[in-house]
């Protein structure tokens, strides 16, 4: 299966993707840009992908994992979602909250609709048209995001049969979310589960990079079984590198079930050659594949063999991440407070049945910024929404937000649940957080709840 072109047929080819990218634009202030085969971001300064896949869309109520990969190093996440076809659709509320979520912890969030996996071979699996249609409807969540946002059309968008229109229905695709509005860098997969052991885009990536009026698209690998020597690796990663087209490794593992992957140099090979990656997946593998988890049930404090390897090792993210130059004009997620921060008091008296508490709490501050968190309790019955409100004494506002919808209305705040966090078993609790200004003084406000 796995084939190789001539050599004057590479010669060729070589040739060809060399003079198309003498022709790329200049770094665009609005987002990240390519430009002889590399991602740049907003201010023009080189950026390398180093992260994880997070399944998003089948655990929306994980929210705190992006906190917990950021803590362990990562710049970057890649989040599954679903347009509807064979999930639960992410609304835009949801995918807004994702978004803020990733800015508040300074990592730049890659985008992906899981619904394409397998088209052609696979029974449920969407077109890529289709998943355009998803991604325009995003759009009013997606504008002004460019610097934060690479688009990710379709997961693994074909199988390992029926593959041939792959080059012509990514150019269509690209072509229909330029003609939508959409400017960000767009990230295309691999057809043959990702793993393009056909080479259908090594060998078409140029013409697919030409189809994009912006000439601003990134290729993604997934490498698993299918590259289980370093020879495949070097040579498949260094074509894109020799032609000046930009590759990511969107996926890997350090086993699968189709083989063994050498995931030793895909790390090595990467950061000799400035290539990002995501490993997968954060947490929440099944059917068989559980191996692939890098934290066990979501700790991140309990990482696995293979998240110990990918954060930790040689040319992990530990090792190797550099966060993206963009969120250098961001307050910091969790700055050293330059006074000690205000304590909440535990409410004085117990929430009411089907009723629900609030307690804020000022987690970080510095000099003109803070962030904070406030957590909901529901009381001795179940609820299926909550409101909490709250009114600022001494100027303070909100500016970012995730986990939560939240509105201001003068100094007065209101936050009401997103789709994924209203349902609260009886004294359970759920959290929100958000940064915020001050000047002068940060005392903390009185909250209110109330659950419906």
């Amino acid at each position: 299966m796995k084939t190789r072109l001539s050599a004057v047929a590479a010669a060729l080819l070589a040739l060809l993707v060399a003079v198309l990218a003498f022709g790329q634009p200049a770094h665009a202030a609005a987002g990240f840009s390519v430009a002889n085969g590399r991602l740049y971001d907003a201010n023009g300064t080189e950026f390398v992908m180093r992260g994880v896949n997070h399944a998003h869309t089948w655990y929306p109520q994980q929210t705190s994992s992006f906190a917990d990969v950021k803590a362990l190093g990562a710049n970057t996440v890649r989040v599954v979602l679903s347009s509807g076809d064979r999930w639960t659709r992410n609304t835009n509320a949801d995918v807004a909250n994702v978004i803020s979520t990733c800015k508040g912890n300074r990592l730049i969030c890659v985008l992906e609709v899981h619904d394409t996996t397998g088209y052609g071979e696979q029974s449920g699996a969407i077109t890529l048209d289709r998943a355009v249609d998803y991604w325009l409807s995003l759009a009013d969540v997606l504008a002004g995001q460019e610097r934060f946002v690479i688009v990710n059309i379709g997961n693994e968008p074909y199988g390992n049969q029926n593959y041939a229109s792959w080059a012509t229905d990514n150019a269509n695709a690209i072509k229909r979310l330029r003609a939508g509005g959409l400017t960000h860098t767009i990230m295309v997969d691999a057809p043959n589960w990702g793993q393009d052991w056909s080479f259908t885009m090594r060998d078409n990536a140029a013409s697919v990079f030409a189809a994009d009026p912006a000439r601003n698209t990134v290729f993604s690998i997934h490498m698993y079984g299918v590259f289980d020597t370093a020879a495949e690796i070097s040579d498949y990663l260094g074509r894109f590198r020799s032609a000046g087209l930009p590759i990511v490794v969107g996926e890997f593992g350090f086993n699968h079930s189709d083989g063994d992957p050498d995931e030793d140099t895909i790390l090595a090979y990467s950061q000799a050659n400035g290539i990002g990656w995501l490993g997968w997946s954060w947490s929440g593998n099944g059917g068989g594949v559980e191996y692939l988890d890098l934290a066990t049930s979501f700790n991140p404090a309990n990482l696995t063999t293979w998240g110990q390897r990918l954060f930790n090792g040689a040319n992990g993210i530990r090792q190797t991440a550099r966060e993206a130059s963009v969120f250098s004009s961001l307050p910091p997620t969790t700055p050293p407070p330059t006074t000690p921060p205000p304590t909440t008091p535990p409410p004085t008296t117990p929430p009411p049945a089907g009723g629900c508490t609030a307690t804020y709490t000022v987690t970080g501050q510095w000099q003109g910024g803070f962030q904070g968190e406030v957590r909901v309790t529901a009381g001795s019955a179940a609820i299926t929404g909550w409101t909490t409100r709250w009114t600022f004494a001494n100027g303070q506002s909100v500016s970012q937000t995730w986990s939560a919808t939240v509105t201001s209305s003068g100094a007065t705040v209101t936050a009401r649940n997103v789709d994924y966090n209203g349902r609260l078993a009886a004294g359970a609790s759920t959290t929100f957080g958000f940064i915020g200004g001050w000047t002068g003084t940060n005392s903390l406000p009185a909250v209110s709840c109330t659950a419906s």
